[in-house]
């Protein structure tokens, strides 16, 4: 059996006649740049997400970098950011011409640690990046409630979290204002690259509105600084079409995943958890076991295709030796990128084929010197009980 990490063709199959017609009208109507699809994709998406306003820009750094901006971060500026994260969350902060600071993360959710950002922040911090990574809502209230106390603003990192709750609120709708890639590959995904971004504040808004189409506010009016991130059309056009059926979607990647973590509970692998306060909509499926490369290379031999989500964490990247950050810096986010495996993970995975990637992964461990991990203490339940 051949079981990909993830099968766009599978979904495109499914609406591709609603994706035709929306690309037929674009092209009838020939309004290739901010045209009447971005305006609709706007209005929508900030239904989605439960806020005044959504701005549709050309990826999701691009959505984060203009956030950025738009409250007046830039140099002199510390942005605090978890280390477990793809480096478009500390790229934002350094393309707006401020210094990203990490944190380690959560060994239990992965996500940032509340008492690491504490700790983080001193007179130059101006604003916390919170990632929602993997699909899971980061532990928002502490964080919310830290910012509140320094007077910092929250840019969620929604990337990966389209959809997502927490509490009772939707990501995006959490802290100031939230980015999202909109990458083919995401939950809700483009055919090319696209993004959108979301606020209530309308102000943020109308900076970062002006500021995608070279800054202006009115047609060779440059208010603000003049870049060029637009939407097209056309992405927008496709993206407005699958956003009918995101939750259905969403819906169905939570199904794969308690199917994995029935069916992988004594397999001698650490399954991914969630806060209790949070609701997955599980973009990556991620388990972590001590030969992870290992088996990984079996897994490719049986079939199965697998993903690393990050294999060289951002402080270890040869672009940030400048930030003076060494190898131990971050302990969790190092140990968890030699033992974090991906999953195969998308809405029309089947049942046959999550049992055969299990039956691998247990076959692989019974005969293999593998070590079973030790599931970390998690506070968080324990307080619960």
């Amino acid at each position: 059996m051949q079981v990909p990490f993830v099968d766009l063709k599978a979904q495109h199959r499914s609406i591709m006649d609603e994706i035709t017609a929306k690309i037929t009208r674009v092209l009838e109507r020939a309004d290739f740049i901010l045209g009447e699809d971005v305006e609709r994709l706007e209005e929508e998406f900030a239904i989605f997400c439960n806020v005044e306003h959504a701005v549709g820009v050309d990826n999701g750094l691009s959505a984060l970098t203009l956030l950025l901006k738009a409250y007046d971060i830039g140099p002199g500026d510390e942005v605090i950011v978890p280390a477990n994260s793809f480096i478009a969350t500390a790229a934002a902060v350094t393309f707006c011409g401020a210094k990203p600071v990490l944190v380690d993360v959560d060994p239990i959710t992965y996500n940032m640690d509340p008492l690491q950002l504490e700790n983080a922040i001193n007179w130059h911090t101006k604003a916390v990046i919170p990632v929602h990574l993997y699909g899971a809502p980061a532990d928002m209230n502490p964080i919310l409630k830290i910012a509140d106390k320094y007077d910092l603003v929250v840019i969620e990192d929604a990337a990966q979290a389209h959809g997502a709750w927490y509490k009772d609120k939707r990501t995006g709708s959490l802290g100031d204002a939230a980015g999202f890639s909109l990458y083919p590959g995401k939950n809700l995904g483009a055919s090319g690259d696209a993004g959108i971004l979301v606020t209530n504040n309308a102000e943020t808004a109308r900076r970062v509105r002006a500021m995608r189409n070279c800054g202006q506010v009115a047609k060779y009016i440059h208010e603000f600084a003049p870049h060029n991130h637009r939407l097209d059309t056309m992405q927008a056009a496709i993206v407005r079409v699958k956003l009918q059926y995101i939750d259905a979607w969403n819906a169905l990647r939570q199904q794969h995943a308690r199917l994995y973590n029935e069916l992988l509970a004594d397999s001698g692998v650490i399954t991914p958890a969630v806060s209790q306060d949070a609701q997955s909509v599980w973009h990556l499926y991620v388990i972590r076991v001590s030969n992870r490369d290992d088996l990984k290379q079996y897994l490719t031999e049986q079939g199965i295709a697998t993903g690393i989500h990050y294999p060289i964490p951002i402080h270890l990247q040869p672009f940030y030796k400048d930030l003076g950050y060494k190898r131990g810096a971050f302990p969790i986010t190092e140990l968890y990128a030699d033992q974090c495996l991906s999953l195969p993970m998308f809405p029309e995975l089947t049942v046959e084929q999550i049992e055969y990637v299990v039956d691998a992964i247990k076959t692989f461990m019974v005969n293999t010197d593998s070590e079973p991990l030790l599931a970390p203490y998690n506070p968080v339940e324990t307080a619960a009980d």
